[in-house]
Formats: C-alpha cells, structure tokens, sequence
C-alpha cells in the first residue's frame, strides 16, 4: 500500500507542471470558441462540420427536386412551412427534370455556429423552358444539422407568403369566324394542352402563328398565395404576341348543322360550303374528335352518281331520254341491284333513275363512260386534285377502273371510288354555282388553290333540273317541303363484309335561293333518304328561321 502511495507521489512530484499548462492551453481553446476548435484540422483536410452541414443540405436539396415536400420539410428547423411552400412550387412549376445541386467548394462556416450552404437550382419546365438560378441555405446544428428555412432559400426574390407559378402568355391569338368573333366549333378548332401548346384542330395548324413563334407560351411568376396575383416575372414571356386566325365559319350555319346532328347516336357530320367562293361555312362533328366533315374517306354512294350523270351528259345523253330500271343487273356473275329491289316502268327516263337512285340504270349505263370517263368528269368537281383549305382535308380519290365490274361499281360510288363529306359538298356546289370553287377555311393562310375545268352549261342545267326533281318527287322526299327551293342527290354506300352490307347513309344538295351547299353522312346510319334526308331537313329549316 505504502509502495502505491509513494509511486503516485512521486509521479505527482515529476509531472505536475506539465498538466496544469496542459489545462490552460485548454482554457485558452476554449475562450476561441467552438470553431477555434475545429480549425486546428490539418490545411487541406475537409473541415468535418462543414462537410456534414453541406450533406444536410444536399438530403434537402434532393428531396426538393423530388417533390418530396414532406421529406424536404423534416430536413429543417419549420418542417411544415418548408413543406408547404416545396410542395406549392413544384405543383405548380411540374418540372420535367429538376437539377439542385449544393456548391460543397464554396461551403462556409459564419457567426452564429451556422454554415452557409450555396447551391444551384436548375428546372426544364416543358411550357416555360429552362428555369435556373442561385440561392443559399444555412443550416444550424441543433442535435443533427437543420436547414434554417425562409421562403427566399427556394427562390431568393421571394417573399413570406408568396411562391412560384406558371403563367399563360396572354398574347396567344384567337381563332375566329367570319365576323371577326371567338369561333365556337370544338372539332374545327381543336385543343390547346395545359402547356399552351395546340395540339389538334386549328390550334395546332397554327401553333406557330397563334403563339407569335414563342417558344415557350408560359413564363414562370413570383405570385402571392392568398391571392393568386402576380407579383413580379422570373423568366420573359413570348417575344411577341400571337396572331389571330380568322376562318370562313358563319356562326348561324354552324348553330343550325351542329342542332341538326343533335338525337342521333351514330358517327354524324355535316359541313356547308358558299357556292360562291368556296367558303366552308360549317363543318359540325358529333361525337368530336377527328373532323370527319373534312378528313372521312368514305364510299359516296349514291351522292357520286351526279359524277356518274355528268359523264353521261358529256356523251350526248339527256334528262328525258328514256332509261330501263331493272330489278337487277349482273356483271360477270355480280349482282347488282336496288335498294329493296325496286323497278321503274316502261318510259322511265333517265331524269326518274336519277331522282329515285336506280343503281341498274347507272350499272347498264357503263359502257358510255369507260376508260377515264368517270374520272374526267370527277375533274369538274375537283376530285383528286390537291386542295389547299387552310387546314387538313380529303379531297377524294376516284381511279381509273381495271375492270368492268369495277367501273360498275364506280358508277354508283362503291369500288374504289373514295370521297369525304367537304368534296361531295363542292359537287353540290359546283351544279349550283356551274363551276368549282375550291373550298377554303382559312383564306389568309390558303397560297395556291385547286382548279377545275368548267362545266357546259347544258350539262350544269340538266343537273339542277335533275337534282331538283330528286326532292319533288325522288328519293330526297324529306326537303319536300322545306323552302327555299332545295336540290338535293341522296346516298345508300355499302362497306365492310357484312351480309347483309352495313351502309353510310348520305345526302348532299344546295338551296336555290340561299348561297349554300351541304352533305351530311350517318356512319353505319341506314339509307340516305330516310336517315340522312331528315338531318338535312333540320339543317335547312335551321336556316330559314
């Protein structure tokens, strides 16, 4: 026991100097502070503290670019303000790739026993752009590193209650109709997506000139939460504004075709033309989507036969010739027949077949318009030819035929004979007006149109003369008693591989006393005097009140 006492004595004796100017080199660390301290780590050596704290920056940084509002906000010293304000920003930026990145080089401690923390922000926002700018963030050791929030760490010119947002670029153009008012036609005008962007319809045709060739049709605001206003621009907007893009649609035309499609619950479409110039004054679509009245390729049917009529004009035929109407007709072991099987009687004439639709008057007629004959004639009405309307449409295919029974079937619309509602309205409007006009939506935009060769006038009189007996006593019954003098050729056009064949039911015609021309098609509808007559009816009687 002795021999431990003496030792400890004697060690105390030989080293108790040392230890006490060991304790007030501690004293005098001490006095420097906390950091004093931590600034003895060796030159080049990453300061510990400052490394942590920037690690706790980064865990918040990332959560931020995640979207992880809640995550972000357990990083800091007001989880739920942080949240928040995270959460409203990336809500309502939606960022397609978010960027933000600590600047670890440019970390440093400050007074407070704080480190400051710069970063870099970088977002691709597909309706605004590249958004990128600098802040900082401090952060505090409290028990683990926080993040000292305050709104300007997410954006440094932002203020308490106020968050970033997207604004629309208010200079994008209107599409308008022919009185120079917002045009009130979905399928015509299509859609603009919650970028700004048109994406269908007129919309996106003239993206470019409605947007006044801005890149991007938002910019991001700094705007105030409560209140929803904008408080100052973060990124420019467009560099001018948008153009506004005028059509042909007359609103009262558009009202009554698209009232008219109302109560059927088929594909339907309807679409008027001026016979004067060619302007669509409606092209009406229910349901929507694709604009059938200009884009459908569909067999016409029976509405073609007024093609088929004008070749047989062409070749010397007449209104009062008589004309046989069989029940049926074969070709090379092909029937061809009428709808419900109808017959003429002896002294029919060529006038009645036209009226009442006799398919085996126009199949016998064939041999007179062989060869090119049918398409010659198609090239009145501008068929095939390469129409410029200010947006896209189908002008029709009608093809030489390879084979008897296929120019059979192509003088009453079937075969490969092709055509959309708008070309079968320019026919009608063409026997009007005695000459193609090309159809035209946006005059402004259209640079070079279609032409067509011009009827004979015999040929355009006899037309009108037979058009006009399809409604007093023809298969156009239903205009019967509409006024206005209406003409009209109406179609059954056979599809698909059914048996019996599912039909399109057709009607085009045009008002003697009023400047229009229409064609309505039922998809899979019936026949065109008793399912396509009765809309067309509707349509005009629209007109008349």
């Amino acid at each position: 026991m002795s021999h431990y006492t003496n030792s400890r004595d004697r060690r105390g004796s030989s080293r108790m100097k040392p230890i006490v100017g060991t304790v007030v080199v501690l004293s005098v660390l001490g006095g420097l502070g906390y950091w004093g301290y931590t600034s003895l780590a060796a030159p080049g050596e990453p300061d510990k503290d400052v490394q942590e704290a920037t690690e706790r920056v980064q865990e918040f940084l990332d959560a931020w670019a995640g979207s992880k509002a809640a995550e972000a906000g357990s990083l800091t010293d007001s989880p739920e303000n942080a949240e928040s304000l995270v959460k409203s920003v990336m809500t309502n930026l939606k960022p397609k790739k978010a960027l933000i990145k600590a600047s670890s080089s440019e970390a440093k401690k400050i007074d407070g026993g704080k480190v400051q923390v710069p970063f870099t922000v970088e977002m691709d926002i597909a309706s605004a752009g590249k958004l990128t700018y600098e802040s900082t963030a401090k952060v505090l050791k409290k028990g683990e590193w926080q993040v000292e929030f305050s709104t300007p760490v997410i954006y440094p010119e932002m203020e308490p209650g106020q968050t970033l947002a997207l604004k629309t670029n208010e200079t994008r153009g209107t599409v308008l109709d022919t009185h120079g008012r917002e045009l009130t036609a979905p399928s015509l005008v299509g859609d603009v997506n919650e970028d700004g962007k048109g994406i269908s319809g007129l919309q996106a045709r003239y993206d470019k000139v409605l947007s006044g060739g801005a890149a991007h049709p938002r910019s991001v605001v700094v705007v105030d939460r409560t209140s929803g206003q904008q408080v100052k621009a973060v990124t420019k907007a467009g560099a001018k504004p948008g153009e506004d893009v005028r059509t042909t649609i007359d609103p009262k035309v558009q009202a009554a075709a698209a009232e008219a499609l109302q109560g059927t619950d088929k594909n339907i479409s309807l679409v008027a033309v001026d016979p004067r110039n060619g302007h669509i004054l409606a092209a009406a679509n229910r349901p929507g989507g694709m604009n059938r009245a200009l884009e459908g390729r569909y067999p016409p049917g029976s509405t073609f036969k007024a093609v088929t009529a004008t070749a047989l004009l062409l070749k010397g035929v007449k209104p009062g010739d008589e004309a046989a109407c069989p029940k049926f007709q074969s070709v090379n072991g092909q029937q061809f027949e009428n709808q419900k099987q109808f017959v003429l009687p002896a002294g029919s004439t060529f006038r009645d077949s036209f009226a009442k639709s006799c398919n085996t008057f126009f199949v016998g007629e064939r041999a007179k318009v062989s060869g090119s004959a049918l398409k010659d004639a198609a090239r009145y009405y501008g068929m095939g030819e390469d129409w410029d309307i200010g947006t896209a449409s189908y002008d029709g295919s009608v093809p030489v035929p390879e084979s008897d029974n296929e120019l059979a079937a192509s003088t009453i619309g079937q075969g490969k004979v092709l055509a959309s509602p708008l070309g079968m309205a320019a026919v009608a409007a063409t026997i009007k007006e005695g000459e193609f006009k090309q159809p035209v939506l946006v005059p402004d935009q259209v640079k070079k149109k279609a032409t067509a060769p011009k009827l004979p006038g015999d040929v355009v009189e006899a037309l009108r003369d037979m058009s006009r007996a399809t409604v007093t006593y023809g298969a156009g019954w239903a205009l019967k008693d509409i006024p206005g003098s209406p003409h009209a050729k109406t179609g059954t056009a056979e599809y698909g591989a059914a048996t019996p064949p599912q039909t399109h039911a057709w009607m085009i015609g045009y008002q003697g006393e009023l400047d229009v021309a229409w064609a309505v098609i039922i998809e899979d509808g019936g026949s065109g005097g008793q399912d396509a007559g009765p809309v067309a009816a509707r349509f005009l009687r629209s007109l008349h009140s």
